[in-house]
């Protein structure tokens, strides 16, 4: 109906550089006019916020820009090294997905990981988790389990002997293969998007706490739990498997779940 009433809406347009388009075009005409007036110093500063925001997110990510930071737009722009304008747009971007907070005539600050906060993130993982689960377990497509288990199964042995910086970063990579597998069932671009700003917000929670091994050795059994669920293709019980997951890991940030 949407593609039907852009049509109708050009077709009711006089300009002839309009009617000269080709009708069976897909893309609607107004994104290709937006495009094609675009000038190389536009599509240059948009590559500039973009390498700025990536900057940005690392900062954040990585803890060189620590959670409840505050910095004035100079500063910010000294530590990312790019022109202010394209500061401000990559901070626009984090701002719009709760990643700071814009004080107007004073800087910004770095996303607190205050235990609201913390709470209201893991719990949207572990919905868009249980959804993403319930889609995949949908569809007759085998999963990737078999790789996946093995990595978690090497990184249970390791974290009951040595365990460093190295092992930590392992165990974040290994967390993230189970929870990128469950959000890659969810196939709608705006919640993979939601996901995505979502797992950038834990990011930042994290690094205020690095895994511990004990942590470790619960959290990847639990993967191991939600596996072992995923290749019965039973979905109730990957979904208590997740849900499980998740209270076990509000419990390792001192959160109590409410209920309901």
């Amino acid at each position: 109906m949407l593609k039907c009433q852009i049509g109708d809406y050009w077709k009711s347009r006089k300009s002839p550089e309009l009617q000269k388009r080709p009708p069976s075009m897909s893309t609607p005409p107004v994104f290709v006019l937006r495009s094609s007036q675009e000038s190389p110093s536009t599509r240059s500063s948009e590559t500039l916020s973009e390498r700025a925001y990536e900057v940005l997110l690392n900062q954040m990510r990585d803890g060189t820009l620590a959670s409840g930071m505050f910095l004035s737009m100079p500063v910010l722009v000294d530590r990312l090294g790019f022109p202010i304008a394209a500061v401000r747009e990559a901070v626009k971007r984090a701002e719009a997905s709760g990643l700071v907070s814009v004080l107007p005539k004073r800087g910004i600050s770095i996303m607190a990981a205050t235990p609201q906060i913390t709470q209201e993130c893991l719990e949207l993982r572990a919905l868009l988790d249980c959804e993403g689960a319930r889609r995949l377990l949908s569809r007759p497509e085998p999963l990737p389990l078999a790789d996946m288990r093995k990595t978690h199964e090497a990184l249970l042995e390791s974290s009951t002997a040595s365990w460093g910086q190295d092992s930590q970063k392992q165990a974040i990579r290994i967390d993230l293969s189970l929870h990128n597998l469950l959000a890659s069932g969810l196939d709608n671009d705006l919640m993979a998007r939601i996901y995505q700003d979502n797992r950038d917000r834990i990011a930042i929670i994290q690094i205020q706490r690095p895994f511990l091994p004990d942590r470790i050795s619960s959290a990847i059994t639990e993967h191991l739990d939600i596996i072992a669920a995923l290749e019965a293709r039973d979905i109730g019980r990957t979904v208590a498997a997740i849900m499980h997951h998740h209270h076990k890991t509000l419990r390792w940030w001192g959160i109590v779940p409410t209920a309901g």
